[in-house]
């Protein structure tokens, strides 16, 4: 969908959250009506995810219906800000920049 994977229902510690893309560190949350009254309890809760190196982004259910594009708008682009940047392969023997250097002579002889 947005080139990362989400997992669903997925247990985080003590809490199990919406969605989890656990490459990005990113969780996405969809909030109904009875988010209203425990707002201090997700705050807390949004504390000790991102203690945990997560980013938590929260919608409203009506948000996410009405609004869908600009929800994944959102979610693609933190997705991108925090995806790993891939790690560049080594060279393989006898084709990296090492190998075109002189090795110098060392006081042994060797």
């Amino acid at each position: 969908m947005l080139g990362v994977k989400f997992r669903r229902q997925h247990p985080i510690g003590p809490y199990i959250v919406d969605f989890a893309c656990l490459e990005c560190r990113l969780i996405i949350e969809v909030d109904g009506g009875q988010h209203q009254e425990q707002a201090e309890a997700d705050r807390r809760r949004d504390q000790e995810l991102s203690s945990q190196g997560f980013l938590v982004l929260r919608f409203w259910n009506g948000e996410v219906l009405r609004m869908t594009s600009d929800v994944l708008e959102k979610i693609w682009t933190a997705a991108q800000t925090r995806r790993p940047s891939p790690l560049t392969p080594l060279p393989l023997r006898g084709r990296g920049e090492f190998d075109r250097i002189k090795r110098l002579p060392t006081k042994g002889g060797r």
